[in-house]
Formats: structure tokens, C-alpha cells, sequence
């Protein structure tokens, strides 16, 4: 391995003060799981790394708001957060999707600001937080700001964080009675990579559905909302009827991705059939 600069800074604004953003060997690191398999296979190769591990205590913490917004620190890990009692209490579908988010030896290191910013579309998290309506704290050598998760990403691996920028937490809102399911489907164990990941969340008014949010990624190049199925289920009351529309309304919205972990074809039914399960789920 060719040899590399290591700095730990103390403080968030120090961290985002040494980033450059015309070196894009020079990068953060939080818990360094998917950083370090890139650097092992050779894919990036760091003149720089920063380490965020002696950063200010309050982004490691998980913790309910005044407002009822559970806030994530960027420095939690996964099983943090999975453990966390406010957060599973409050949202009950996190408990379910965080077992499967990948092995628990991964879940112990990885940090929800890097499972954030990576911009794998295979990542369990990002569309999970979106059907939740979360969104993310940003600090960069500009200042601070918020963006959705769902705006979070551009392409495949690929974000909307400026190269000068890192998350400093995650900001899901209080779910005011919605409900909300999250499904993965693999081809292989429950913590594989996925060939689809499909979030629901859905306000009520009796067997009617006010509101809905559906977000999918894996089976697309990066978190992709379903603004055509989630207008068919509004002010609708679910049916098998309505669900075989609203998936075929959703698999003619998006452009799906062939790899190694399905086929386009093949995640194209995975969505017909998922969306009817992941709503029928969440009404349950």
C-alpha cells in the first residue's frame, strides 16, 4: 500500500478545513468499511485521509428532539442505531430493515454519515430514511445547510454534497401516526447486496391513503421516489387492482440497472410485486 498522511482532527469545522476540493485523493474517513475495501483493491489510492473519530462527542449520540425528530449523528454507527431504543420505538420499521443492513461485524463500525455519502444505490439506509422524509445536516467551508435525502443523489455513486462538505447528522421528522414499511430483496442471504430496496410510508385517513411516499433504490442507479405510483394511491383505497396499476405506473417511471445482482427484466417484476407487499405491509 502505498503510504498516506493520517490527521485526526478534534472539531467538524476543522475536519471540513483540511478538505481540498481540487485533491480528490484527500478524503474523510468515519468507519472506513467501504473506504478501506476501495483502497485494498486498488480503486482509490489516498494522499490524505481524515479521520473523524476524535471529532465533537454530540455526533456520535442519538437522541429525540424537543420537536419529536429523531437526529442521528453522522458519527453513530448502525448498530447504534439499532439498538437505540427512542429511535425503534419511535420508528418500528428501522428495526426490521437495520437487521439485514448487511453483517452485524459491519454494522459495529459503519458510521450513518458514511452510509449516507458513499452513494452506493445498494445501501439499505438511504432509502429507507427517504420514504421517511429525513433529510441531512450538511457543514462545508461555505457554511451549513440541509438536503433531503431523497435529493441526496445524483447518479451512481455520485451525491450532491459539495466536495468541501460533510453530513453532520440526519433528521428524520416525527412520524405523526404514518405508516411505514421497508423490504430488501436479495438473490442470496438476508444481508447481501440487494437487487431491490423499496420504502413506503403512508398517512391515512381510515382505509384511505392521504399521503404517500415511495422510494426505491438497487434495481435503479440511486434513491428514486415514485412520483407516478404514489399519485394513483392518493386519496385512493387500496385494492389488488389499484397495487397492479401502481406498479406498473412505477416500473414505467424509472430506468432499472442490470449487475451482477439481477438483471433489468428481472427487477422489473421484483418492483410490480414488491410495491403491492411493501404497501399491503404497511397499511398491516
Amino acid at each position: 500500500m502505498i503510504p498516506f498522511d493520517w490527521v485526526e482532527p478534534e472539531t467538524l469545522r476543522d475536519a471540513v478545513a483540511l478538505l481540498d476540493p481540487e485533491d480528490p485523493t484527500i478524503r474523510p474517513i468515519a468507519g472506513g468499511t467501504a473506504l478501506m475495501l476501495m483502497m485494498k483493491a486498488g480503486v482509490f489510492t489516498p494522499s490524505r485521509l481524515i479521520s473523524l473519530a476524535k471529532i465533537e462527542p454530540r455526533y456520535f449520540e442519538i437522541r429525540i428532539d424537543d420537536e419529536g425528530a429523531l437526529r442521528i449523528g453522522a458519527m453513530a454507527s448502525l448498530s447504534q442505531l439499532e439498538q437505540s431504543a427512542g429511535a425503534i420505538a419511535r420508528f418500528p420499521v428501522m428495526k426490521r430493515a437495520l437487521r439485514t443492513l448487511s453483517n452485524v461485524r459491519v454494522r459495529n463500525v459503519a458510521r450513518i454519515g458514511g452510509a449516507l455519502a458513499h452513494g452506493d444505490p445498494h445501501m439499505d439506509l438511504p432509502p429507507l430514511l427517504a420514504a421517511l422524509g429525513a433529510r441531512v445536516s450538511v457543514v462545508g467551508q461555505k457554511g451549513a445547510r440541509e438536503i433531503s435525502v431523497e435529493d441526496l443523489y445524483a447518479g451512481y455513486y455520485e451525491t450532491t454534497l459539495e466536495k468541501n462538505e460533510l453530513i453532520a447528522e440526519a433528521i428524520v421528522p416525527p412520524p405523526d401516526g404514518a405508516k411505514a414499511a421497508y423490504m430488501k430483496v436479495t438473490s442470496r442471504s438476508a444481508d447481501d447486496w440487494p437487487a431491490l430496496n423499496i420504502g413506503v410510508c403512508l398517512q391515512t385517513d381510515g382505509a384511505r391513503i392521504r399521503k404517500a411516499r415511495l422510494i426505491i433504490s438497487a434495481a435503479t442507479e440511486k434513491v428514486t421516489r415514485l412520483n407516478a405510483a404514489e399519485s394513483l394511491l392518493t386519496g385512493a383505497t387500496v385494492n389488488d387492482a389499484l397495487l397492479k396499476e401502481a406498479g406498473d405506473a412505477a416500473v414505467g417511471e424509472v430506468s432499472f440497472l442490470s449487475d451482477a445482482h439481477g438483471s433489468a427484466a428481472y427487477k422489473k417484476e421484483l418492483l410490480r410485486v414488491y410495491l403491492s407487499r411493501a404497501v399491503r405491509e404497511a397499511l398491516s
